[in-house]
């Protein structure tokens, strides 16, 4: 998932916020101090329907929205949540889903099988554009439900209708049980069912047949344990308040306000002043003082953060491999850590975080050691360009180390970068989605459920959700899907380090760092703890008395 801090893409480091700061009334203010409920700080989520929430901002505010088949415990193994179980047959294609009883949406319409058949059909469908279509594509009938690029010769022309409007690997055998039937074997699915796009939506969701409501994603209705008050703030909140007699974990709390910043100092600033209750990533320039503004209420604690810049490989002057091998040896990744970051983050020598099982250290090699006097050597004879940028998003901490990332490549190539910002992230993700030149991206992962091909399909798979690069390789996508139909999590591991092995000949991003949640918390709460997705666990989360 792209990350909003450190990049939960900027997520993991991706947004936390840089401007202004959207904030919310002073009423909201006051009577949140009042009251048992907590400020939280965001910045703008890029879209809150559920399959098209691939950004870690939409992400935290669903999570106090909805209620997942599954989460995971303290070894990433999945667990059931509001499955009562997931099984699947002896080939691991066929896979059944058993809800829990007694779940109802906000608006009190019960849960049941079919609201989840809906949602994932329409998540699929190529037409309605979400960006989280891709996670559907393990479930049999997926590739009918895409529309052929018709672009050609003659220029862009109307896309024809997909053969398909619905997967015919789904099926609500009655209201309690979903038949989910894979297009090939996939021995860790239940994984994938703890991601964002496998909620269920509710039939007021629709104004027809996979159809969404007008107007639906600003009040959106979800089946978790606190629901909308009120409607989507944009640039200000989104304020949640919690469900009477929800069936699931209570949580300790009774409201949520999502506050939204576009700036992250502006954010830091609120929380030390007692504004902001809690700061998931505080900002590079508060790191050095902020033991001595929060004490023990500044944190830190493991993520999945994976730090990256993306070359778009369609752009002529990235094609050729060797000069972005030389552009990653051109850059000293323990320098910024240790003098940006002030040790809150490792240098990336992989393409995968080593909280997910299959991880190796340095499978980048010489590509991602800081060598300037070769770099520069193989970038001359590659005719590299002789003017390069970083677009970041100026919502989120990325400035710092993009200046001096771009100092380092200036230094060790003799060309001119320079960082250009983007003033939110969903700007950014709107640009590169629609191919603008924006020079190397900005980017960060956290992953969506602990797998390491989380790291891969989304991010380099030629259909990837996330491949914002335009990479393809046929080899590469072959090896993903393999490590999928594997009878078990060993040889998955073992075909998905194949497939990093040809990331790491052909650099289509340059690995730079993974990191970890440091985060912070005002005096008003207690029992904060931030998870490996770089989520607040909201059921623990509590308003000391």
């Amino acid at each position: 998932m792209l990350g909003k801090s450190p990049w939960k893409m900027a997520v993991g480091a991706t947004a936390i916020a840089l401007l202004a700061a959207g904030c919310s009334s002073g009423d909201s203010d006051e009577s949140s101090a009042a009251s048992n409920t907590v400020v939280i700080g965001i910045a703008e989520p890029q879209h809150l329907i559920p399959s098209n929430t691939t950004e870690s901002n939409g992400a935290e505010v669903l999570a106090s929205l909805f209620y997942p088949l599954v989460d995971f415990d303290a070894k990433n193994n999945p667990v059931t949540v509001a499955a009562e179980s997931i099984t699947p047959d002896k080939t691991n294609k066929v896979w059944t889903v058993k809800l829990k009883p007694g779940f109802t949406f906000h608006n009190g319409e019960p849960v049941i099988a079919q609201n989840y058949v809906d949602a994932w059909n329409y998540g699929a469908y190529g037409p309605n554009g979400q960006g989280g279509s891709y996670f559907f594509s393990s479930i049999a009938g997926y590739a009918d439900l895409q529309s052929e690029d018709p672009d050609g010769e003659e220029g862009p022309k109307k896309a024809p209708e997909p053969k398909a409007k619905k997967l015919t690997g789904l099926k609500a055998v009655d209201d309690s049980t979903i038949e989910i039937t894979l297009a090939a074997p996939f021995a860790s699915f239940a994984s994938l069912l703890g991601y964002t796009v496998f909620y269920p939506l509710p039939k007021a969701a629709f104004s027809s047949d996979g159809v969404i409501a007008e107007g639906f994603e600003d009040a959106i209705i979800g089946n978790g344990p606190f629901k909308m008050k009120g409607k989507w703030e944009h640039d200000s909140q989104v304020v949640v308040e919690k469900v009477a007699d929800f069936k699931g974990q209570v949580p300790k709390i009774d409201g949520i306000t999502w506050k939204i910043y576009q700036d992250d100092a502006a954010q830091y600033a609120d929380l030390v002043a007692g504004n902001l209750d809690v700061q998931t990533q505080i900002p590079i320039e508060s790191l050095a003082s902020a033991s001595a503004d929060l004490g023990d209420r500044f944190q830190k604690s493991p993520n999945s953060s994976f730090q990256f810049v993306g070359f778009p490989t369609f752009q002529q002057e990235f094609k050729d491999v060797n000069v972005r091998k030389a552009i990653s040896m051109a850059i000293n990744r323990k320098e910024i850590t240790d003098q940006v970051f002030l040790g809150s983050q490792t240098p990336a020598t992989s393409f995968v975080s080593p909280v997910v099982a299959g991880y190796r250290e340095n499978t980048c090699g010489a590509n991602c050691e800081y060598n300037p006097t070769e770099a520069k050597k193989i970038y001359d004879a590659a005719k590299g360009p002789s003017e390069l940028k970083i677009t970041y998003n100026a919502d989120g901490p990325h400035k710092a180390w993009v200046d001096a990332t771009c100092n380092q490549i200036k230094a060790s190539l003799g060309v001119n970068c320079t960082g250009v910002g983007e003033p939110k992230f969903a700007d950014l993700l709107t640009k590169v989605e629609k191919k603008e030149p924006v020079g190397l991206i900005r980017l960060g992962w956290l992953m969506d459920y602990p797998l390491m091909e989380n790291y891969l399909g989304p991010l380099y798979s030629t259909d990837g959700s996330s491949n914002y690069y335009g990479y393809s390789n046929t080899a590469f996508d072959d090896l993903v899907a393999a490590g999928r139909s594997a009878a078990s999590p060993e040889e998955a591991i073992a075909k998905w380090q194949q497939a990093e092995d040809i990331l790491a000949k052909e650099m289509p991003v340059i690995p730079l760092r993974n990191g970890q949640n440091v985060f912070g918390y005002s005096e008003k709460v207690s029992n904060v703890t931030v998870d490996l997705f770089q989520k607040v666990n909201l059921y623990e989360i509590e308003v000391v008395s």
